[in-house]
């Protein structure tokens, strides 16, 4: 038996690459339950595979379109950069997982007749396709016992004339795959490697004389309003579109007077069809025209912006095989948060989500399946765009997806991989590519030079960075000299932030930021951030709990860990935070309130669209309740890339008593294919007046406050002989709050801990800052009490010292209490001590996480209702999405679920929030003004300890963070360092704070 898998080559005895359409010719689906059988190594079950005599009755069964892994069969394997085998190419060890298929199959009565295939004379006019849409990573195929080929590139169709060969009935497909081939030495992207059969397997008829194959150009004159049409093909046929009055042969240019352009902002297909030899292929057209001038991308004729995503195909259960309705779940989720743009990351995707794209509205990045990143370990010795035996391979890639892809408006540039160095087959991609298809500008960022590209691209810049170079003042990249021919041309070309932001757990923060400066700079013409989903996969654990499983979850070396979950998404899909601040940071209006001059100033920041499409709303809240009107505010005409001012609302101007604050939003006018009418797209808060916030009194009633004959001892139930300040007793010996108005409390502690974000964790020695925290035991602070001291007989001084073992650093702090107006007056002081910079661990320069004070109170609390930013989790640099108002939500529902637990749940710009539960009096804090809050039924130490959400435990109290604020998120797991505006240096920090008991009014 013929073995390909060590084989460099592309494949053997397929068909030519052709465009991927739908059409009324008879098509026959294989999707289904095949037979199956996994052997350890490359020879499969052996010879007698594609035997039809073979009895396979014992065989189990698999589902196709899957994964092995997937399906029971071996185990799915994780790596971000390394290859799980030797770098020894081509050649795989012997323990090469493989698997057999056999599917045995008829043709519907209906399906069009075949001819023996020793009497050509008798051909009625019909041919048979064998279409395969994806196999990882190797597929090699026969027909009833009929060796048809190979093929490698999993990603990617390949196909085989099979007339002749197939029979009205008694069919046996037989495919043997191997998980390791030559092939994987060019997938090594930062994904789950899972083999198998796992896009649809089609038989096709092809009528006789009919065209095959057919390339759609679709331009648009912006100056003039006119497309041009031109459809070529393999043989001639008839073009239609009745919406046009059009009828023309193939090959016949024409010119399409006063057309609508395609854009992802509206994307106008225009419905036709392609006749010819009894077959209708469905013709969606789309007229727009890419072009890179002046330094900048524009798309007829304008400049454009991506807003986008890297989006790997996922499914927590089926890996990469999708079906249709994941991918419109994932489409209408993108337009619903503002994303106008995808990048392929790290290969063609499946051709339904490209249909998808043209029809709904995205910018698509196409990127081929090429990726080589595993040799970064051989020092890039060998890399195979360097090796003239990995040309044909790579070039292969190209050309399928190419010739696959090029009728899809929504593709409007090519990426020719992705981390795989640099080398001559990359000349060879992009002189093929500009010859086939020069109406799309090209992209790769991993080449220094850039001479193969239209564009600079760069991952994960810094702030600063992205500011120099839309400045177009960069450092040259490595090995390019400064004033060179290639660090010219470079500076001349348009920017794409091919990947930033890495959304890895909690995050990513500085997306505003981020925004702004793409915003600020013609050179930029977008950013993808990293990336749509986190690749998750459902697992259980030995009790039956469900879980995600991550790299680090199979028993395999080496393995990428958790690096496989930086998606905006959760597995399942769940938008996380991170997608609600993209949203924020992106959207498509700018709306601010100019109070002085009593003036909405609206920017509109689509490229190629007015704003007709919107109704813009206002409203105005007191200290978070909905106030007197609201109504619509009429907003005139307002081009692309232009702004408009409209007049503030005079119930808005007018001074009310309290934190007044308007709300302006831009929402959907009418429905669209992804959202209904209503669906926001942009919003934005301004505050009015200057009425200073006011500590509020409960509406319900105040506990009145019992007074001891000294005014320090209690007997009273819950005091314990300790100190009281009103309705307040503290303990004698610590000093702390243990009860008010008969709430059972513990605290404050100081607490400069949270349980560190992925992006805390970082990458490499300069960006783990929470490495450094544990060196120095930022996690362990142990606490003294120093003093109590009694000013007056309303006034308790709590002074002590926390720090942690083996360390001088920690913090000197001072609980100043009052008991004044009904309620309990704290504030808290902090001042650093001993060395927080020079240790035995080297110049760490260490900055607490956070700043604040933990308080333990009693388990019944259920609710929180708060004034101030939510109602989803909110940090210093991610905090936008989150709106000022009034919110309720149980204190379960204030985590965020994280595959990986971690900080989550904090709300910053607080100003009071209070706690109630059945049984229990409320509780209410004020800030003074404002305050950091997190609730939890479990310590952030616990949190810290958590492998899996379901490792949290409920400790029977719950557990309350007021503090000054918490350092950022950044994104750090991959990226630069946070930046210091978004730390919490070492230094004295002091914040206020009221807390009172009430009775609820039932």
């Amino acid at each position: 038996m013929v073995d390909f898998h060590e084989d460099p080559g592309p494949g053997s005895g397929r068909r030519a690459a052709r465009a991927d359409f739908l059409s009324d010719a008879p098509r026959l689906s294989l999707n289904g339950r095949w037979r199956f059988r996994l052997s350890g190594t490359a020879e499969g079950t052996g010879p007698s595979l594609p035997d039809p005599a073979l009895d396979d009755t014992g065989w189990e069964t698999i589902r196709v379109p899957s994964h092995w892994v997937l399906e029971g069969h071996d185990r799915p394997l994780y790596t971000n950069t390394a290859y799980p085998f030797p770098i020894d190419p081509p050649h795989l060890p012997d323990g090469n997982p493989t698997g057999d298929y056999r599917l045995h199959f008829d043709l519907p009565e209906d399906w069009p007749e075949d001819w023996p295939e020793d009497r050509p004379e008798d051909r009625p006019g019909g041919r048979a396709v064998l279409r395969f849409q994806g196999v990882d990573s190797c597929g090699t195929v026969w027909l009833n016992g009929s060796l048809l080929g190979h093929s490698k590139g999993s990603r990617l169709p390949f196909e085989f004339e099979v007339t002749g060969l197939v029979r009205p009935r008694g069919n046996l497909l037989a495919v043997r795959v191997h998980r390791w081939s030559s092939g994987s030495y060019l997938e090594d992207q930062d994904m789950w490697w899972l083999p198998g059969i796992f896009r649809d397997v089609e038989l096709l008829a092809r009528p006789s004389g009919g065209i095959d194959d057919f390339t759609v150009h679709a331009s648009y004159d912006a100056a003039e309003g006119c497309g041009t049409l031109l459809v070529t093909a393999d043989a001639p046929g008839l073009v239609e579109i009745p919406e046009l009055g059009l009828a023309v042969a193939t090959g016949e240019q024409v010119t399409v007077p006063a057309v609508e352009p395609w854009s992802a902002e509206r994307p106008r297909l225009y419905r036709g069809t392609l006749s010819a030899a009894g077959e209708t292929i469905d013709l969606p057209i789309g007229f727009r025209t890419v072009e890179i001038a002046g330094g900048r991308l524009l798309i007829n004729g304008s400049p454009v912006l991506f807003r986008g995503v890297n989006r790997h195909e996922h499914h927590p259960e089926r890996g990469r095989a999708l079906d249709r309705d994941t991918m419109i779940r994932d489409i209408v989720l993108m337009k619903q948060h503002n994303v106008n743009a995808v990048r392929t990351a790290h290969y063609p995707p499946h051709p339904e989500f490209l249909r998808l794209c043209d029809e709904y509205g995205l910018w698509v990045v196409d990127e081929c399946d090429i990726e080589t990143h595993g040799f970064i370990y051989a020092g890039w010795a060998g890399n195979p765009p360097a090796e003239p035996m990995w040309r044909d391979a790579l070039l292969d890639r190209a050309q399928r997806m190419v010739e696959r892809d090029k009728n899809h408006p929504s593709v409007v540039v090519w990426s020719l991989g992705n981390e795989s160095g640099s080398g001559p087959a990359f000349g060879d991609i992009e002189r093929w590519i500009r010859a086939r298809d020069p109406g799309r500008p090209l992209h790769y960022e991993r080449d220094p030079s850039y001479r193969h590209s239209d564009f600079h691209s760069l991952m994960y810049p810094s702030l600063d960075d992205l500011e120099r170079i839309g400045r177009r003042e960069e450092d040259p990249p490595d090995g390019v000299a400064p004033g060179s021919a290639d660090d010219v041309r470079r500076r001349g070309l348009p920017f794409l932030l091919c990947e930033y932001a890495h959304a890895m757990g909690n995050g990513p923060g500085s997306l505003a930021d981020y925004q702004a400066i793409l915003e600020s700079y013609e050179r930029f013409c977008g950013a993808f951030v990293w990336e749509w989903i986190d690749h998750g996969l459902t697992g259980h654990d030995a009790l039956g709990r469900p879980y995600f499983r991550h790299g680090g979850d199979i028993d395999h070396q080496p393995n990428g860990g958790r690096y496989c979950l930086d998606g905006l998404l959760f597995p399942d899909r769940t938008p996380s935070p991170g997608l609600a601040e993209l949203r924020k940071a992106i959207e498509p209006v700018g709306i601010a309130v100019d109070v002085v001059a009593g003036e909405v100033v609206v920017a509109n920041k689509h490229d190629l669209i007015d704003l007709g499409h919107l109704e813009f709303r206002w409203r105005v809240e007191v200290d978070g309740t909905p106030s007197e009107g609201g109504g619509v505010l009429p907003v005139p005409v307002c081009g692309p890339r232009e702004t408009v001012r409209v007049p503030l609302p005079e119930v808005a101007v007018r001074p009310l008593e309290g934190e007044t604050w308007i709300t302006i939003e831009a929402a959907l006018a009418t429905a669209t294919r992804w959202a209904p009418a209503g669906h926001v797209v942009a919003f934005t808060q301004s505050r009015l007046g200057a009425t200073p916030h006011r500590r509020r009194t409960p509406s319900p009633t105040v506990l009145a406050a019992p007074q001891p004959a000294d005014g320090l001892e209690s007997d009273a139930p819950g005091g314990g002989g300790g100190l009281r300040l009103g309705g307040a007793v503290f303990d004698r010996r610590s000093g702390r709050l243990v009860g008010l108005h008969g709430v059972e409390l513990d605290g404050p502690v100081l607490d400069v801990w949270r349980a560190p974000t992925e992006n805390d964790r970082g990458q490499g020695p300069r960006n783990a800052l929470a490495a450094d925290w544990e060196a120095v035991g930022l996690d362990r602070f142990l606490h003294r009490t120093a003093a109590l001291e009694r000013p007056d007989d309303r006034t308790l001084v709590v002074r002590g010292r926390s720090g942690p073992a083996t360390r001088t650093l920690g913090f000197r702090t001072a609980y100043t209490w009052q008991w004044r107006d009904g309620g309990l007056h704290l504030r808290i002081e902090a001042e650093p001590v001993g060395d927080w910079h020079d240790t035995a661990y080297g110049h760490l320069n260490v900055s607490p996480p956070r700043m604040g004070a933990r308080f333990a109170l009693p388990g019944g609390y259920t609710d929180v209702t708060w004034f101030g930013r939510g109602p989803g989790e909110s940090y210093a640099d991610s905090r936008d999405a989150a709106r000022v108002g009034r919110f309720a939500l149980a204190i379960d529902a204030l985590q965020t679920p994280y595959v990986v637990p971690q900080e989550n749940g904090n709300h910053v710009e607080t100003r009071w929030l209070e706690l109630s539960g059945p049984g229990l009096p409320a509780l209410r804090v004020d800030g003074e003004p404002h305050l950091d809050f997190t609730a939890r039924r479990w310590t952030g130490e616990a949190l810290q300890a958590a492998g899996r959400a379901h490792d949290l435990r409920d400790s029977g109290r719950v557990w309350l963070n007021l503090d000054h604020g918490q350092q950022g998120l950044g994104s750090a797991s991959c990226g630069p360092a946070l930046p210091e505006r978004y730390r919490l240096p070492a230094r004295r920090y002091s914040w206020s704070m009221t807390l009172t008991t009430f009775k609820e009014i039932s």
